[in-house]
């Protein structure tokens, strides 16, 4: 099952939950404050691949170049 992200917008808490596809955009309150007013996030993800060298490299990504993800020390600097 897959693993979403959510943003309160009262209290400002960021949460996880584990729900089946077709619950995606299914209500639900903070596990925080119990407020409704929840909001579904865009994920960031990561992406690899070998190629055949062997060698690993990120595949994609809009990030700065050195993680492909945006998530590395150096893209946060760029930010």
């Amino acid at each position: 099952m897959p693993l979403y992200e959510y943003v309160c917008s009262d209290c400002k808490t960021k949460f996880e939950i584990r729900r089946a596809m077709s619950l995606i955009d299914a209500p639900t309150n903070c596990p925080h404050c119990q407020g409704d007013h929840v909001a579904r996030q865009i994920s960031r993800v990561a992406a690899f691949g070998r190629d055949d060298s062997g060698s690993v490299s990120s595949v994609g990504g809009g990030g700065c170049g050195s993680c492909g993800g945006g998530s590395c020390g150096s893209c946060a600097s760029r930010n």
